[in-house]
């Protein structure tokens, strides 16, 4: 008379399947790393702003973007004016568009008054009726 002895459980099926589990941790660990590390850069012009608390606005893509920098020179968006009368003509030309663009003006902290007054004196001269300044949030810190 035999025994019969129940069959040892089929160990092969299991280890066919890949887990994956511990691959998708990673990549989305990398994810989280790669997002938190890239820079966002808006503009290429250096300039420190002053620190002043405002309300969070998105800019649009017709708004245009003017800075001073510490040196008092204006820029258009990043290429520099070769003086006043280049940033008239092209502020005239921005005021008889339908509907009118935004002006931000990003004035470095450390310039004087009067190069930012004269942009802000050009861009009323030309007709423009939104005027906004770019500032930063202050340290809350220190």
């Amino acid at each position: 008379m035999a025994i019969a002895y129940p069959e040892a459980p089929d160990d092969d099926a299991d280890l066919s399947e890949i887990n994956t589990t511990p691959l998708v941790d990673v990549m989305l660990v990398l994810l989280i790393i790669f997002l938190i590390t890239i820079p966002v850069i808006n503009t290429s012009v250096a300039v420190r702003l002053p620190r002043q608390a405002s309300t969070l606005q998105q800019i649009q893509p017709e708004t245009v973007v003017l800075s001073v920098d510490a040196a008092g020179a204006i820029y258009w968006f990043d290429a520099r004016l070769s003086g006043a009368q280049s940033l008239g003509e092209k502020l005239k030309a921005i005021a008889a568009q339908t509907p009118q663009p935004e002006v931000h003006i990003r004035g470095d902290a450390r310039a004087d008054f009067e190069a930012v007054a004269r942009v802000l004196a050009a861009a009323q001269q030309a007709g423009i009726a939104r005027i906004g300044f770019v500032t930063e949030e202050p340290d809350h810190g220190h």
